[in-house]
């Protein structure tokens, strides 16, 4: 069999903006504190421009409340990283829990971007409103499936019909989800319904992988470990920061860096897979 030409020097190295040019979504970026926000940014730096969603109503409902400054502040943050000055950074608000929205919100983002959206990285989450197996019940499962299985299902299927729509093998297509490390050891038998929601994302990456093989998409799973979104303080904090070997939590750039990769070039030959990015975390 003939071997594949090497690259030419100057092909092996890196672009500083390896993301000009295209655009993402990136869903659950509400709040400069979460792992969706710092995403965005990564991508903006990398030249990509950038559309932020947003549910404010869920955060406004946790214990670490809403942004201050809302979303337009978190979107300035953004802007102030583009790497590409000319790169466009919107933001919109959408509700996953209704089965028209992810739809919707494909739609929205694109038409923002001219009709072209490149990237999606499903971030968003549904927190709370769980339990251990003596006390979920079927609300609490809904509700979980609804947003963080169901919506996530239907935004890669709108994205999935947009793609469809471009030149057959239009480059750049990349899909990330999000998973919580609910099949490593020990699970999660405090939150059983997010853990389920969060498992059947990473159970369908490699058949949606598949399915979008053809339309030149790449699809891939996330898992970003314990990360310090500001939930938690105190002696419970610093217990789980002596389980990971470097001594402190993974900071939401950690899983952030990893995704951005993942949306480049550098990372077409990586389709399917769930990947672990928690820094060693000893369960």
């Amino acid at each position: 069999m003939p071997m594949l030409p090497h690259p030419e020097p100057a092909a092996l190295r890196r672009d500083p903006l390896p993301l000009r040019g295209r655009t993402a979504l990136v869903t659950g970026a509400s709040r400069r504190g979460g792992i969706g926000y710092a995403v965005a940014r990564r991508l903006a730096a990398y030249g990509a421009g950038v559309y932020l969603h947003h549910h404010v109503p869920h955060d406004e409902a946790t214990e670490w409340g809403a942004e201050p400054g809302g979303p337009e502040a978190v979107a300035e943050a953004v802007r102030a990283a583009l790497g590409d000055p000319g790169a466009p950074v919107f933001h919109g608000p959408a509700d996953l829990s209704d089965p028209a929205a992810p739809a919707a919100l494909i739609a929205t983002a694109a038409e923002a971007f001219g009709g072209r959206l490149d990237i999606v990285v499903a971030n968003h989450a549904l927190s709370g409103h769980d339990g251990t197996l003596d006390k979920i019940d079927a609300s609490m499962l809904d509700a979980h499936f609804a947003v963080n299985t169901r919506s996530v299902v239907l935004l890669v299927q709108a994205y999935a019909r947009l793609r469809a729509g471009l030149p057959p093998r239009t480059p750049g297509g990349r899909v990330v989800l999000m998973t919580s490390g609910q099949d490593i050891a020990g699970g999660m038998p405090g939150e059983l319904a997010y853990a389920l929601a969060k498992g059947a994302n990473a159970s369908v990456t490699r058949s949606l992988a598949t399915h979008l093989a053809d339309l030149a998409v790449t699809v891939n799973a996330v898992n970003p470990g314990p990360v310090d979104t500001d939930y938690m303080a105190g002696d419970d904090y610093r217990a789980v920061a002596d389980r990971f070997p470097g001594g402190r939590w993974g900071m939401p750039d950690d899983p952030a860096r990893l995704i951005a990769w993942l949306a480049t070039d550098e990372a077409e030959w990586i389709t399917g897979e769930v990947i672990n990015s928690e820094g060693g975390f000893r369960r």
